[in-house]
C-alpha cells in the first residue's frame, strides 16, 4: 500500500493488511489453479465439480452459497457444464419443482482425475508455510471470516 494515504495509522495499517491478504489470495489462486486452463475448466466450473463429487447432488442455490457467487452466475456456470455433458439438471425426487444438479458419468471422471492435481497444487502453494504457521494463518482467516461470532472454535 502506498504512503500516500494520510489516515490514521490503524487505517494506514488495516488498509496494507488487506492489500497484502488480496494479493496474496490471488497470487496463490493463480498458481493453484493455473491446471484448470489444461481441461478447459475455469475456477468456478471446477467449483461446481468438486462440490458435486464431495457433497453429491446439489441445488442451484446450495451451489451458490457453497462458492459465494451469485444465482445467476452459478446458473451459467452449470449451463456451460451441461452443455459439455459433465453435468445434468434433474427434479429434486422430494420436491420436483427443486432442481438438483447431478455429476454425469464424464464429469465424475474429469473431477476424479483432476482433483489429486489440484490437492498436490494446494499442498506445494501451501507448504511455502510452515504446518504452524498454516494453523495459524487459518485460525486468523476464520476469525476474520466469521465477524463477532465466536472465533475459537
Amino acid at each position: 500500500m502506498s504512503n500516500r494515504f494520510q489516515g490514521s495509522r490503524s487505517e494506514v495499517r488495516a488498509l496494507s493488511t488487506y492489500v497484502k491478504l488480496v494479493r496474496a489470495t490471488e497470487t496463490a489462486s493463480g498458481r493453484i489453479h493455473r491446471h484448470l486452463s489444461e481441461d478447459g475448466l475455469t475456477t468456478g466450473q471446477f467449483g461446481v465439480l468438486e462440490a458435486l463429487l464431495h457433497l453429491g447432488p446439489l441445488n442451484p442455490c446450495v451451489l451458490a452459497q457453497k462458492h459465494l457467487q451469485s444465482s445467476g452466475n452459478v446458473t451459467m456456470i452449470v449451463d456451460n457444464l451441461e452443455k459439455r455433458g459433465l453435468v445434468r439438471r434433474e427434479p429434486s425426487k422430494e420436491d420436483r419443482r427443486r432442481i438438483m444438479v447431478h455429476l454425469t458419468e464424464e464429469g465424475e471422471r474429469l473431477i476424479r482425475e483432476i482433483f489429486p492435481r489440484h490437492a498436490h497444487a494446494v499442498e506445494v502453494e501451501m507448504n511455502r508455510l510452515s504446518p504452524e504457521e498454516q494453523e495459524e494463518l487459518g485460525r486468523l482467516c476464520r476469525k476474520l471470516g466469521v465477524g463477532d461470532a465466536d472465533v475459537n472454535q
